[in-house]
C-alpha cells in the first residue's frame, strides 16, 4: 500500500528548504510534473514502476487501491511525499488551480508497463 512520508525541511528567516536524499526507496530514472489539470489523471497501476508524488504548490487528492485496501490521500504541502508501489492502482484528482504535482519514477516510460484495469 502507498505510504505518506514527510520530507525533511529546514526553515529560517529566508524561507524553507526541503531535501530528498535517502527517503525514496528506489533509484529515480524519470521525473515529470503535472499541472493545469482539469478532471482526473492516472487511472492505472504498473508492472514494475514505483513512484514518489509531491505536490509542490496547491493541492490534489490521490486515490489508491492496492487490491486489498483503498485510501485517498490529500497532498497539500511540498514537504509531503506519497510513495506508490507498482501494484497501487491510482487516480489523481481535485487539483487546485495552482497545483503542480511532481512525480519521481523508478523506470523510464514504457507503455507496456501500464495496467489500466481496476482491481475487481
Amino acid at each position: 500500500m502507498a505510504k505518506l512520508i514527510v520530507i525533511p525541511t529546514f526553515t529560517d528567516a529566508r524561507g524553507s528548504l526541503s531535501v530528498i536524499e535517502k527517503q525514496i526507496p528506489f533509484l529515480v530514472k524519470r521525473i515529470y510534473y503535472i499541472y493545469n489539470v482539469v478532471g482526473q489523471r492516472g487511472g492505472h497501476r504498473h508492472k514494475t514502476t514505483k513512484q514518489a508524488l509531491i505536490c509542490l504548490g496547491g493541492s490534489c487528492k490521490i486515490f489508491v487501491d492496492d487490491g486489498t485496501d483503498k485510501r485517498t490521500y490529500t497532498l497539500d504541502s511540498p514537504d509531503q511525499c506519497l510513495l506508490l508501489d507498482a501494484k497501487d492502482w491510482h487516480t489523481m484528482q481535485d487539483f487546485t488551480t495552482s497545483a503542480t504535482l511532481l512525480v519521481l519514477a523508478s523506470e523510464l516510460y514504457d507503455s507496456s508497463d501500464y495496467i489500466d484495469e481496476k482491481y475487481p
